[in-house]
This record gives structure tokens, sequence and C-alpha cells, in this order.
């Protein structure tokens, strides 16, 4: 899976909209919106606050692993 769809995926097993899981998260919703459509990807800060919250690793949720710890 790409980044894109890992967001997708993540959110959707966590049950929250997406501008719940910015507000959890503590991006800009518009932001969050446009990782999750494949519009745009996230600086190194982003990534941290994602992955952190989903309780993932980074490579994990760019898609180079299947391990999420």
């Amino acid at each position: 899976m790409c980044f894109s769809e890992q967001m997708l995926a993540l959110r959707e097993q966590n049950g929250l909209t997406q501008e719940q899981a910015a507000k959890e998260i503590g991006i800009a919703y518009r932001s969050y919106r446009r990782y999750e459509a494949g519009e745009r990807e996230p600086g190194v800060t982003a990534l941290i606050k994602i992955a952190d919250y989903y309780g993932v690793t980074i490579d994990y949720l760019v898609g180079r692993t299947d391990r999420r710890e």
C-alpha cells in the first residue's frame, strides 16, 4: 500500500472521520484530507505525529513494510 492508502485504512480501522483524525493528531484538516487523497505528502514532523497517533512505524505508514511495530 502507498502512504495515502495506509492513512485511509488506519483512519477507517479507528472509526474516525478525516476531521476527527486531523484534530486528534494536531494537524490541519485540509492537510490531512490532501495527504489521504494523495495530493500531498507530509513533512517529517507531520509524518511522525501521524505514525505516533496510529501507533505504527513510519516505514509501515509509507508502505515500506507490513510490520506495524
